[in-house]
């Protein structure tokens, strides 16, 4: 029956082929989060594979790549359709621009992947190990040209436990995904002969591997000691609470609900009952939280230090601008660290901005506004950092999607103690879109032995230990507050860390050789 439906895959064309190439691309989106139904990667890419094997020009082949990418992307992304709906009146007209842009433009990665592998090579298992070295180069060159964008990469299937993710803390996602495109081609082979099944079995054993590899790795590190009671902790163990407002996207910036937005923002941030008044705390709100220019507004700030206790600290998402009123005038993505006596103690400036929601690349040609609020556009800050204040353990503050970037979230000479995320998902909506953005934080908690906090502004906001375990969350569209108590004793050095993408190289690299020098060896026989 199997070996039926691929002949019949492969003797497709026209509008047919393309639209089978269209659906399976947009089906494979469901092993992605939240949706995690990892069975139909294998199915989506057999489909493809079987039909290469009907192609027969370089024009069929780049336009298998490219339609499947297109359904995978402009699925997968569908959400970003919820942040035109903020405003429709404004940006409703240009939604479906924007996903037939995004979905199709993207596609070009996948297109050439799959093009190289049918281009390079023939018989199903050196196609389906070759697509998946391509398709993996391709995940890696989309995280880095122009700006990069590595979202939804293959190897975030696996973030639907910690066990399957520990291989990134050798190989990073990267890696990670070149493994997952063989669990996902691999299976193509099933209908070749005795070696090509066992291939195929081998593409299945993959998953297995991850999830007890793993399995044993998580067994061996223990239980995360910040499970424990807090009374039952050291008293200079620090808490920190998570402050999630929920408040909508449309209703954020409206001028007459600021102060009422503020208010709310305040009375979370105060100490809960029952917490030890000599317990220290770190108070965070999520990225732009604080919709006003703290350093300007004294006021304001005594009333944010008014929450906090002689040792706390606030940790706020807000704009930050200087200098006003000149010709160099500028505005940050920020984050503001203020302490008891209001004084704002440390600063950090978001990096990596997302184009056209924070600036306008090639302004001067291209006609749109930034979807955020005012006129200019955010200025880029100079990279991460690590801020250290009032003996607090040090962190490294990341800005909405500045944590999907592997190998990119701290400063290499000066390692901290976690990582923070503040970021603001309410633009999506009740959509994947928040999830696929916490699964990619939750790599980088694997990849640098490192704990996570996750600030965000309507969901999901979560706390990682150092083995991307999830330990306390919030749930989407909840306005509620987490305290979690803060530890470093299971924070490690990481492969991930020490040799950061070398490994990815090397791995690819050594699976292309190979193909293509049994491809080479074969044709001469």
């Amino acid at each position: 029956m199997i070996k039926t439906m691929a002949t019949r895959l492969a003797g497709l064309s026209g509008w047919r082929r393309r639209f089978v190439w269209l659906l399976s691309g947009a089906v494979a989106v469901l092993a992605l989060p939240p949706f995690f139904f990892i069975p139909v990667l294998p199915i989506s890419f057999a489909i493809l594979l079987w039909s290469l094997e009907g192609v027969r020009c370089n024009k069929g082949a780049l336009s298998a790549g490219w339609w499947f990418g297109t359904g995978h992307f402009a699925a997968g992304f569908y959400w970003v359709s919820h942040a035109f709906l903020v405003q429709p009146e404004i940006y409703g007209w240009m939604i479906p621009f924007a996903l037939a842009g995004l979905g199709g433009g993207l596609a070009i990665f996948p297109m050439v992947a799959v093009w190289a592998s049918w281009r390079l090579t023939d018989g199903l298992v050196r196609r389906a190990v070759l697509l998946a070295v391509f398709w993996a180069v391709a995940e890696y060159l989309r995280g880095h040209l122009l700006t990069g964008f590595p979202w939804n990469l293959l190897g975030h299937v696996w973030a639907i436990d910690a066990a399957p993710m520990q291989f990134a803390s050798v190989v990073g996602v990267y890696g990670l995904s070149f493994v997952t495109a063989l669990f996902a081609t691999l299976p193509a082979a099933v209908v070749g002969g005795r070696r090509s099944k066992m291939a195929a079995f081998g593409g299945v054993l993959i998953a297995v591997l991850l999830w007890g590899g793993g399995a044993v790795r998580l067994s061996l590190a223990g239980p995360d000691s910040s499970t424990l009671p807090l009374s039952e902790l050291p008293s200079d163990v620090p808490v920190v609470q998570i402050v999630q407002p929920n408040i909508p996207q449309k209703d954020k910036w409206r001028p007459e609900l600021q102060r009422q937005h503020f208010t709310k923002l305040v009375e979370m941030s105060r100490r809960p009952v029952g917490l030890d008044p000599a317990r220290k705390r770190i108070v965070i709100w999520p990225e732009t939280a604080a919709t006003f220019f703290v350093e300007t507004q004294d006021v304001a700030r005594m009333q944010m230090a008014e929450t906090l206790g002689p040792d706390d600290i606030l940790i706020t998402g807000a704009p930050r601008t200087y200098p006003r009123d000149t010709d160099e005038y500028k505005v940050w993505n920020s984050i503001q660290v203020i302490d008891a006596s209001a004084r704002i103690v440390a600063s950090f400036d978001k990096f990596h901005l997302v184009p056209f929601g924070e600036y306008v690349p090639f302004r001067s040609i291209l006609p749109f506004p930034k979807l955020t609020a005012g006129r200019t556009d955010f200025s880029a800050g100079p990279g991460p950092q690590t801020l250290s204040v009032h003996g607090l353990p040090g962190f490294s503050p990341l800005i909405c999607y500045e944590v999907i970037f592997p190998g990119a979230v701290t400063d290499p000479d000066n390692r901290p103690d976690w990582l923070l995320n503040v970021t603001n998902d309410g633009w999506f909506g009740k959509s994947a879109g928040p999830y696929q953005h916490m699964a990619a934080a939750r790599f980088r908690a694997v990849e640098e032995g490192l704990p996570l906090v996750r600030a965000a502004y309507t969901g999901v906001s979560v706390f990682f230990d150092s083995y991307g375990r999830k330990l306390a969350d919030l749930p989407l569209s909840a306005s509620n507050i987490m305290v979690h108590p803060l530890l470093s004793d299971k924070n490690h050095t990481t492969v991930y860390y020490l040799w950061r993408d070398i490994l990815f190289y090397g791995i690819v690299t050594f699976f292309a050789v190979l193909v293509m020098g049994y491809n080479r060896r074969l044709k001469s026989l």
